[in-house]
């Protein structure tokens, strides 16, 4: 039965790139994902722990000992440290087994999704973290459904086995089911909660032993190969035989491993483990160098003959090309900075060369271009398609944006925007800080930590959101990082749609019949504030030619080529 299992799960690399091609060993050795999860499923542990085992940091932080003075590495806001929740993306970069890792950390609130949203647009797989206990939550079957979309490939890792938890075999059947995914078990525990007695590794053919304890690195741990069954089963009892007896049935169910069905996001490997306890992390480690794949094309728009043409670009391509996906202001409060978190498609980056913001034509002069461990950065003396580096600017730049070397002409599109679905009204407190409260507005605004509204015929500006605790992050950051502090209030608005039309003129009609209606976002793009969903509906029959959008891609670029 063991050598039916072995035949079944083997090793499989990443699909490489011609290695002829010049920037192919690099880029090929780049695997970038983010990490997601409903809330509490233990995210932001396992990273943590990736970025031990990896060698990128030294002791790990803890995420719910508020009042300590070590945190999560991925969690720096102030405000992150006092909840001991993710409100932001995080970026860390590491190297192991002779590749770079760019990791993605990524909020699992839904009022922060976002901002997940946008970072998934950015990597080229995906680990989702599910709750032993709890199974298949709200969160993880939003996040897995912009996943399919996308068609990303998703690496599943359940956690808290040493838990009281439901049955693997349950859980497994509830990813299928939910997520609409088959599972192919790459791991298998051998029992759970007090009798957790470890995993079975189908893809090197060994048990790994568990013993608690959040200081253990993977030399720990004992490991013995399954030829050895008949010692297995003395020493683990009816824990090992129900495993073993069920780890048949699993890999008996489950479709053969197949690494192209992964690839396109129809089959996903499911590892079992304890993230707290640092037992099952090696295992998912191994398994984003050997699956996860390198980076992949992107589909970017240029114009020919004055007409859109859609446009596949190569990583290994070798004009420099990239697209913010995130910015980030005040990272550093001593210097009051903007970061522009940029994922690289093509090309290279060296230090000194031009750079070019597709939007507007202009030269992009950051002041020092970084790599992340977090909030720490180091100076980029190369980097290649699949990396993610921050430049750092004093405006200029917005999310969406397309940055290339000044050789190519083309934009990438796909950056979500999504219609807020809650509205509050900005109340300064106190008026001499108006200038402050405006800036701090305009930032984040562009960085995307809520949607700021600016009303065409004056009045107080507003916040739109998806979520209660967006506009909480948002007024404790204006009072920390810009000194303003604000009241929020009621709006009678509950909804927006942002407003294209067939021509010039159209619009200009529809903006004089709804003067009070009108209001401009973070990046100047009209939108049409409603107080129902009826009002979207009457000005539609009124103004057939108008187009009411729920969601946008950056600057309206896709808006207006899609009328």
């Amino acid at each position: 039965m063991l050598n039916k299992l072995k035949s079944r799960v083997r090793p499989c690399g990443a699909a490489f790139l011609d290695p002829t091609l010049s920037f192919a060993p690099e880029t090929r050795r780049r695997r970038t994902f983010a990490i997601i999860s409903h809330p509490d499923a233990g995210k932001t542990t396992l990273t943590e722990k990736l970025l031990l085992f990896s060698g990128a940091i030294q002791i790990a932080g803890s995420v719910k000992a508020r009042k300590a003075t070590r945190h999560a590495t991925s969690d720096w806001m102030e405000i992150e440290k006092q909840r001991g929740i993710s409100v932001a993306s995080s970026v860390m970069q590491m190297a192991y087994r002779e590749h770079v890792i760019n990791l993605l950390d990524t909020p699992g609130h839904k009022d922060f999704s976002e901002d997940t949203y946008r970072v998934l647009t950015a990597v080229d797989s995906a680990l989702m973290v599910i709750d032993a206990a709890n199974g298949v939550e709200a969160q993880t079957r939003r996040l897995i459904e912009v996943c399919r979309q996308r068609d990303t490939p998703i690496i599943t890792f359940v956690n808290k086995m040493d838990r009281e938890v439901r049955e693997p075999l349950d859980i497994l059947d509830e990813i299928e089911r939910e997520l609409g995914m088959p599972c192919v078990p790459m791991t298998w525990p051998v029992g759970q909660g007090k009798g957790f007695g470890g995993i079975i590794n189908l893809r090197t053919q060994a048990m790994t032993v568990f013993e608690s304890g959040s200081e253990r690195r993977p030399q720990d741990f004992d490991t013995v190969p399954l030829n050895d069954a008949a010692s297995l089963a003395k020493r683990f009892g009816n824990e090992w035989t129900t495993a073993i007896e069920s780890m048949e049935l699993a890999t008996g169910a489950s479709p053969a491993w197949d690494h192209a069905a992964f690839l396109a996001g129809k089959q996903t490997p499911v590892f079992f483990g304890s993230g707290v306890n640092n037992f099952g992390v090696m295992e998912v480690l191994d398994a984003l160098v050997d699956l996860a794949p390198a980076p992949q094309s992107r589909t970017s728009t240029t114009v020919v003959n004055r007409q859109p043409v859609v446009k596949e670009v190569q990583p290994d391509d070798e004009a420099f090309s990239g697209v913010v996906f995130k910015v980030q202001a005040n990272m550093d409060a001593n210097h009051r900075d903007r970061i522009a978190f940029v994922r690289m498609a093509s090309g290279k980056y060296t230090p000194g060369m031009k750079l070019k913001v597709m939007r507007t034509s202009k030269e992009l002069r950051p002041t020092s271009v970084v790599t992340f461990m977090s909030q720490r950065r180091e100076a980029v003396e190369e980097a290649y398609a699949g990396d993610i580096v921050g430049f750092t600017t004093h405006g200029g730049v917005q999310l969406g944006d397309t940055i290339t070397d000044g050789s190519i002409n083309l934009m990438y599109t796909g950056l979500p925007f999504f219609a807020p679905e809650m509205f509050m009204t900005v109340v300064l407190k106190n008026p001499l800080r108006t200038k402050q409260l405006q800036q701090g507005l305009a930032q984040l605004g562009e960085e995307g930590a809520i949607q700021v509204f600016k009303p065409e015929m004056g009045g107080n500006m507003l916040l739109g959101a998806v979520g209660q605790l967006q506009f909480e992050v948002v007024q404790h950051r204006l009072k920390g990082e810009y000194d303003a502090d604000i009241r929020l209030e009621g709006s009678q608005y509950t909804g927006a749609r942002w407003i294209t039309a067939d021509s010039p003129k159209e619009l200009q009609e529809f903006v004089y019949a709804y003067p009070q209606r009108m209001a401009k976002d973070a990046a100047d793009t009209l939108a049409y504030l409603c107080t129902s969903p009826y009002d979207v509906r009457l000005a539609q029959e009124r103004f057939p030619k108008i187009h009411f959008h729920p969601l946008r891609e950056h600057a309206g670029l896709a808006l207006q080529s899609a009328g």
